[in-house]
Protein backbone atom coordinates (compact mmCIF):
# COMPACT_ATOMS: atom_id res chain seq x y z
CA UNK A 1 0.00 0.00 0.00
CA UNK A 2 0.91 3.59 -1.00
CA UNK A 3 0.97 6.15 1.79
CA UNK A 4 1.06 9.78 1.77
CA UNK A 5 3.59 11.80 4.12
CA UNK A 6 3.70 14.96 5.64
CA UNK A 7 6.69 16.41 7.16
CA UNK A 8 6.53 18.99 10.17
CA UNK A 9 10.19 19.80 11.58
CA UNK A 10 9.32 22.23 14.40
CA UNK A 11 12.59 24.31 15.23
CA UNK A 12 13.22 27.99 15.43
CA UNK A 13 16.86 28.09 14.38
CA UNK A 14 15.85 25.69 11.30
CA UNK A 15 12.85 27.81 10.71
CA UNK A 16 15.45 30.91 10.16
CA UNK A 17 18.19 28.80 8.32
CA UNK A 18 20.47 28.57 11.11
CA UNK A 19 20.38 25.01 11.67
CA UNK A 20 20.21 22.33 8.70
CA UNK A 21 17.15 19.78 9.20
CA UNK A 22 18.44 16.40 9.09
CA UNK A 23 15.46 14.34 10.80
CA UNK A 24 13.01 15.83 8.43
CA UNK A 25 14.97 14.41 5.83
CA UNK A 26 15.50 11.08 7.42
CA UNK A 27 11.58 10.27 7.75
CA UNK A 28 11.05 11.01 4.29
CA UNK A 29 13.81 8.64 3.73
CA UNK A 30 13.08 5.57 6.10
CA UNK A 31 9.31 5.51 5.23
CA UNK A 32 10.28 5.39 0.95
CA UNK A 33 10.43 1.80 1.38
CA UNK A 34 7.59 1.11 3.74
CA UNK A 35 5.44 3.00 0.47
CA UNK A 36 5.33 6.07 1.94
CA UNK A 37 5.48 9.30 -0.22
CA UNK A 38 6.55 12.46 0.90
CA UNK A 39 3.82 14.85 -0.43
CA UNK A 40 4.47 18.29 2.19
CA UNK A 41 7.87 19.40 4.14
CA UNK A 42 7.54 22.40 6.41
CA UNK A 43 10.04 23.93 8.65
CA UNK A 44 8.13 26.22 11.00
CA UNK A 45 9.08 28.25 14.44
CA UNK A 46 7.98 25.89 17.46
CA UNK A 47 5.14 28.16 17.79
CA UNK A 48 1.80 26.37 19.02
CA UNK A 49 -0.34 27.75 16.28
CA UNK A 50 1.65 27.65 14.00
CA UNK A 51 2.01 24.33 14.34
CA UNK A 52 -1.05 23.64 14.84
CA UNK A 53 -2.24 25.38 11.42
CA UNK A 54 0.33 23.47 9.88
CA UNK A 55 -0.88 20.00 11.04
CA UNK A 56 -4.35 21.73 10.05
CA UNK A 57 -3.00 22.28 6.51
CA UNK A 58 -2.03 18.72 5.73
CA UNK A 59 -4.92 16.53 7.56
CA UNK A 60 -7.63 18.55 6.00
CA UNK A 61 -6.60 20.52 2.84
CA UNK A 62 -3.83 18.01 1.66
CA UNK A 63 -6.07 14.91 3.16
CA UNK A 64 -2.45 12.98 4.05
CA UNK A 65 -2.66 9.78 5.30
CA UNK A 66 0.26 10.37 7.81
CA UNK A 67 1.69 13.30 9.52
CA UNK A 68 5.26 13.07 11.06
CA UNK A 69 6.67 15.92 13.60
CA UNK A 70 10.25 16.21 14.54
CA UNK A 71 10.79 18.67 17.51
CA UNK A 72 9.72 20.36 20.44
CA UNK A 73 8.59 16.91 22.21
CA UNK A 74 10.75 18.02 25.22
CA UNK A 75 11.18 20.32 28.66
CA UNK A 76 11.81 23.34 26.82
CA UNK A 77 9.27 26.33 27.32
CA UNK A 78 9.59 26.68 23.53
CA UNK A 79 8.58 22.37 23.21
CA UNK A 80 5.31 22.91 22.27
CA UNK A 81 4.75 20.47 19.69
CA UNK A 82 2.20 17.74 22.12
CA UNK A 83 0.12 20.75 22.86
CA UNK A 84 -0.25 21.77 19.15
CA UNK A 85 -0.98 18.27 18.70
CA UNK A 86 -3.78 17.73 21.35
CA UNK A 87 -5.18 21.09 19.70
CA UNK A 88 -6.01 19.78 16.40
CA UNK A 89 -6.59 15.53 16.80
CA UNK A 90 -10.17 13.86 17.04
CA UNK A 91 -8.82 11.14 19.25
CA UNK A 92 -5.60 10.03 20.48
CA UNK A 93 -3.09 6.69 19.71
CA UNK A 94 -1.56 7.06 23.26
CA UNK A 95 0.05 3.05 22.24
CA UNK A 96 2.18 4.63 19.51
CA UNK A 97 4.03 7.08 21.71
CA UNK A 98 3.89 4.62 24.42
CA UNK A 99 6.19 2.13 22.19
CA UNK A 100 8.38 4.85 21.03
CA UNK A 101 9.16 5.54 24.71
CA UNK A 102 8.89 1.79 25.78
CA UNK A 103 11.39 1.40 22.95
CA UNK A 104 13.96 4.59 23.72
CA UNK A 105 14.23 3.46 27.55
CA UNK A 106 15.79 0.37 26.69
CA UNK A 107 18.30 2.96 25.49
CA UNK A 108 18.32 6.02 27.43
CA UNK A 109 16.53 7.05 30.44
CA UNK A 110 16.25 10.78 29.44
CA UNK A 111 13.70 8.95 26.97
CA UNK A 112 11.39 9.76 29.80
CA UNK A 113 11.05 12.94 29.31
CA UNK A 114 9.44 12.60 25.61
CA UNK A 115 5.66 14.41 25.90
CA UNK A 116 5.58 12.99 22.81
CA UNK A 117 1.52 12.60 21.49
CA UNK A 118 0.19 10.53 18.61
CA UNK A 119 -3.75 11.04 17.41
CA UNK A 120 -5.67 10.82 14.42
CA UNK A 121 -7.64 13.99 12.87
CA UNK A 122 -10.42 12.85 10.71
CA UNK A 123 -8.49 10.14 8.30
CA UNK A 124 -4.79 11.34 9.08
CA UNK A 125 -2.38 9.71 11.91
CA UNK A 126 -0.45 12.19 13.47
CA UNK A 127 2.82 11.06 15.38
CA UNK A 128 5.21 13.45 17.31
CA UNK A 129 8.64 12.43 16.70
CA UNK A 130 11.76 13.54 18.83
CA UNK A 131 14.05 16.13 17.49
CA UNK A 132 17.51 14.11 16.80
CA UNK A 133 17.86 12.02 14.12
CA UNK A 134 19.10 9.43 15.97
CA UNK A 135 15.70 9.39 17.62
CA UNK A 136 13.89 9.50 14.82
CA UNK A 137 15.42 6.56 13.45
CA UNK A 138 14.83 4.64 16.60
CA UNK A 139 10.91 5.33 16.96
CA UNK A 140 10.63 4.64 13.17
CA UNK A 141 12.01 1.09 13.67
CA UNK A 142 10.10 0.60 16.45
CA UNK A 143 6.45 1.91 14.58
CA UNK A 144 6.94 1.40 10.96
CA UNK A 145 6.01 -2.52 11.05
CA UNK A 146 2.25 -1.77 12.16
CA UNK A 147 2.12 1.98 10.16
CA UNK A 148 0.32 0.67 6.92
CA UNK A 149 -2.30 -1.88 9.32
CA UNK A 150 -2.70 1.44 11.27
CA UNK A 151 -3.44 3.39 8.23
CA UNK A 152 -5.68 1.07 6.55
CA UNK A 153 -7.81 0.94 9.52
CA UNK A 154 -7.86 4.14 9.56
CA UNK A 155 -9.15 4.55 6.13
CA UNK A 156 -11.29 1.74 6.39
CA UNK A 157 -9.74 -0.33 3.89
CA UNK A 158 -8.28 -2.94 6.03
CA UNK A 159 -10.06 -4.95 8.74
CA UNK A 160 -9.70 -4.80 12.45
CA UNK A 161 -6.22 -5.73 14.47
CA UNK A 162 -8.57 -8.51 15.68
CA UNK A 163 -9.63 -9.86 12.79
CA UNK A 164 -6.42 -12.42 11.51
CA UNK A 165 -7.30 -15.20 8.85
CA UNK A 166 -6.30 -18.71 10.15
Amino acid sequence: MIFTVGVITASDKGSIGERKDTSGPLIAEMLQDSGGVLKEYLIIPDERNKIADSLKYMCDEAKLDIVFTTGGTGFSPRDVTPEATLDVVDRLAPGISEAIRMRSLSITPKAMLSRAVAGMRKETLIINLPGSPKGVKESLEVILPVLQHGIGILKGIEGECGNHKK
